[in-house]
């Protein structure tokens, strides 16, 4: 491993600075690169949540939204990372009700809504996480509709050995335009995850977003940002801050932005994983493109609201 990540953010705290968060950032247009901070050396990556687009790219290919009369937020749902709130809850079942399936077939594990609010309302009526506050539980249905479709197995339809794991790979492969081998592993909800270069991660959102074949992926994202997230959620943020942006957010540091009017964009990886270092790098990379004014404060706080500080931002486009 001999890539060289640069420092993207600190935490100055009166004067000093207390944090400093390294990472990558690649600017690109659908034919090239712009311009590079730090050099990843081509090191792979695991994709994480931001295959969740790509792997949706099959509900075309197969014709699944047809088959079942999705909805845009239907659609939507299957490439989010939800929060878990009633009205992500509410779009799962009635998808999972169009299949013929229900939450008990979902293999996304459980953990508690990712939506603090929704959290507290939980624990307030004594209501129990299932498997369909998961953040996955939108890609988990989604892939057990396209089994239902193509008439394969669903019960063992995580195993990267099941036709539909492989018809997975095989698409994210042509969409990032892969050429050899790299690791794959299980993501945190179970089902095969594949790792690339960051450069590759890019392409292959150039290559659905910008494909008029899956413009129905790319309406439902843009019309729908709180289907995507929800509470809190920097995708979310994103997406309703802008005109033509849509973009996804992924574990261990990912985020991916994609601008469907100038046809570029750009993916942000921070090594340490610091959910607030990558929100600043996002936000204030958009803004220097002039694309996107997405409220971020960036004041370091006491618990009283003094302020003592700030996050700042360390590259210029």
């Amino acid at each position: 491993m001999n890539n060289n990540p640069i420092i993207l953010t600190q935490n100055i705290r009166d004067g000093l600075v207390e944090e400093v968060h390294r990472g990558f950032l690649i600017y690109a247009d659908s034919k090239k690169i712009i311009n590079k901070w730090g050099d990843d050396d081509n090191y792979p990556y695991y994709l994480r949540s931001c295959a969740k687009p790509l792997q949706a790219s099959l509900i075309i290919d197969f014709e699944s939204d047809k088959a079942f009369s999705m909805t845009e937020e239907e659609i939507a749902i299957c490439m989010g990372s939800h929060t878990g709130e009633k009205i992500h809850e509410n779009i799962i079942k009635g998808l999972l009700d169009k299949i013929g399936l229900t939450e008990n077939n979902l293999k996304c594990g459980i953990h508690p809504p990712l939506s603090k609010t929704r959290q507290n309302e939980m624990l307030l009526n004594n209501i129990t996480p299932t498997q369909i506050h998961n953040n996955c539980s939108g890609k988990h249905t989604m892939m057990l509709a396209l089994c239902v479709k193509n008439g394969w197995d669903i019960r063992n339809y995580d195993d990267i050995n099941h036709p539909l794991q492989k018809k997975i790979k095989k698409k994210i492969y042509e969409l990032c335009e892969i050429k050899n081998e790299f690791p794959i592993t299980k993501d945190g909800c179970g089902v095969p995850i594949f790792s690339m270069p960051l450069e590759n991660m890019l392409k292959g959102y150039f290559n659905l977003f910008l494909n008029p074949k899956y413009n129905i992926l790319t309406q439902a994202m843009l019309n729908n940002p709180y289907i995507i997230g929800g509470e809190d959620r920097t995708d979310t943020k994103v997406i309703q801050h802008s005109k033509n942006i849509v973009c996804k957010t992924g574990a261990g540091g990912l985020f991916i932005v994609v601008d469907i009017l100038n046809r570029d964009g750009f993916i942000v990886k921070i090594s340490d994983c610091d959910m607030k270092a990558r929100e600043a790098v996002v936000i204030s990379f958009l803004k220097q493109l002039n694309r996107a004014d997405v409220p971020f404060d960036n004041n370091i706080k006491t618990i009283h609201g003094d302020i003592i500080g700030k996050i700042n931002t360390l590259f210029d486009k």
